[in-house]
């Protein structure tokens, strides 16, 4: 029968083992986070790219200054939500 301390030490040993997977499960999903959130933000930065063209090509004054409105807006919550997205992955 094996003593308390070898049977205390390979349970410690296997905590450690379990312990040290689970922090790389968590580092290789907060680097899909980011990622994730690098295209999400560049998806829309390029919509709102996208939006300035429509306004700049518009003949219409309040058109144009919706379209680029809204382009100020898809550039701001992308920012916001960016920026507090990357605190959650901290």
């Amino acid at each position: 029968m094996a003593d308390k301390t070898t049977v205390s030490g390979e349970a410690e040993a296997a905590v450690e083992r379990i312990r040290a997977l689970n922090e790389q499960i968590l580092e290789f999903g907060r680097q899909a986070g980011a990622s994730f959130l690098e295209a999400y933000e560049a998806n829309l930065k390029s919509f709102a790219e996208y939006q300035d063209t429509l306004a700049d090509s518009s003949q219409v004054d309040w058109l144009a200054a919706i379209a680029r409105a809204q382009a100020n807006f898809t550039r701001e919550l992308s920012a916001a939500w960016g920026a507090s997205a990357r605190d959650l992955l901290k």
